[in-house]
Formats: structure tokens, C-alpha cells, sequence
């Protein structure tokens, strides 16, 4: 039987909000697995979720991280109306802003396969699907989370996981202004770069058709019926 994963759109919202929303959804999740554990209850009321934003401005640094990895003081980030959160996610430090498709899947990984490393390599997937799309040959670079089309990092990932549920997940540059990146070392790897989509097809992308095939090689990756959800029943 193949397992539901609900797909909310959150439009743009401030980080430390969706932050909060995660954390929510994670939490329920969790605690509903303890009820089952315990006999007090017989199955999830909360299903697993996809959530896909758009952020301000924002820098964030992962428990893995260096602060030296951000080249600006916070008050020439305020210059650029940029904000910096020191967040509990593994991996260094990277950028999200408008232009930039967050996706924030929540999955209780035992409903899937109990492997965070292979966890990772599925959302990486669901990248390098989505790349072919539009023509783009996209990969994995050894010992490096993330994808890369040659040695620009199209997307970037850092997850956590708690009980086997999972948050955070993958930031997709698609019309991103690539030049906040010059104020940070982009996951503390010095020696690349970073590209998008519409810098390499030389031209804006539709990112209402781009989260239409996330989701649909999300579904065929994580063999999952992917149901669109009204935002404001999970806020």
C-alpha cells in the first residue's frame, strides 16, 4: 500500500515561522507513534506532509557549522534586509530567499525505510528528476550532500531527525539572486559555486510548473500519493 503524503504551498513566509510549523507537525507526529507504542492509540491522525515556501531574505547555520562561514556582520546583513538563524538542522550555512523553492518534507521514515542515508539520496533524486525535466544533466559530488550540475550546487539539503521523523530538507535555487551567496562560504565548501535554473536555461522559470514536477517525482521516488492540502487547516 502506498503511503500518503499531504503537499501544502506556503507561499512566502518568514523562516523562523515555517520553523515553527515544522516543529509542530514533527511533534505530533512523534507523539501520536508514542500513543501507538503504548496501546492508547490504534493509528497517525496526522499523515506525513510536503511543505513548499518561499523565504525572505535569510541566512542559516546549521549545528555542524561555522559562523566564520558568514562574511558580513549582522549589521551589514540589515543593509540587504537579510536576517541570520542559527538553526537545529544538520550541514553549514546557506541563503534562502525569494526565487528559491524550499521543500520541508515531514515523513515518519518507518512508514518508508528506517535510513537516514538513504533518505537523503531519494531527495537528491527527486532533484536530479527534476533538472532532467528541463534538459539539465544534474549529480552527486562524493562525500557531499546536495546536487550539482558540474561543480555548482543547485540545490542544497540538511535535515533532522527525530524518532525517525524528519524536517527541514532541500532548498532548489530556481530564480534565485545568486549574488546573496557571495556573503556566505554556501555550505562551508569554498572551492565551488553555486548556479540555478534560470541562469542555466537563460531565462525566468514558471515555479508554479516546477513544484507541480517536485511533487510528482516525489511521489514516484517515495512511492507515495502526494494530496494537495488547504494551507490554513495545518497552520
Amino acid at each position: 500500500m502506498k503511503n500518503v503524503i499531504v503537499v501544502s504551498d506556503l507561499g512566502e513566509m518568514p523562516y523562523r515561522k515555517a520553523w515553527d510549523l515544522q516543529k509542530k507537525i514533527q511533534g505530533r507526529i512523534v507523539s501520536e507513534k508514542l500513543e501507538i507504542r503504548n496501546g492508547n492509540r490504534s493509528e497517525r491522525a496526522t499523515p506525513d506532509h510536503l511543505l513548499f515556501v518561499e523565504h525572505p531574505h535569510v541566512y542559516t547555520l546549521g549545528k555542524s557549522g561555522k559562523a566564520s562561514h558568514l562574511l558580513r556582520s549582522r549589521a551589514e546583513l540589515s543593509e540587504i534586509d537579510a536576517e541570520y538563524v542559527e538553526i537545529d538542522r544538520g550541514g553549514d550555512i546557506t541563503y534562502h530567499g525569494p526565487g528559491q523553492i524550499v521543500g520541508y518534507p515531514i515523513l515518519d521514515l518507518e512508514s518508508h525505510y528506517r535510513d537516514i542515508h538513504r533518505y537523503l539520496r531519494s531527495l537528491e533524486e527527486v532533484i536530479i528528476s527534476l533538472c532532467s525535466d528541463y534538459g539539465i544533466k544534474a549529480g552527486r559530488q562524493d562525500g557531499l550532500t546536495g546536487v550539482w550540475v558540474g561543480d555548482q550546487k543547485i540545490c542544497a539539503m540538511g535535515i533532522r531527525c527525530s524518532r525517525w521523523v524528519t524536517m527541514h530538507g532541500f532548498a532548489l535555487n530556481v530564480n534565485t539572486d545568486l549574488g546573496y551567496f557571495d556573503h556566505i562560504v554556501p555550505c562551508g565548501i569554498r572551492d565551488k559555486t553555486v548556479t540555478s535554473l534560470s541562469v542555466i536555461l537563460g531565462k525566468k522559470v514558471d515555479t508554479t510548473e516546477v513544484k507541480m514536477n517536485l511533487k510528482k517525482h516525489f511521489g514516484n521516488i517515495f512511492n507515495a500519493i502526494m494530496k494537495e492540502s488547504e494551507t490554513e487547516k495545518i497552520i
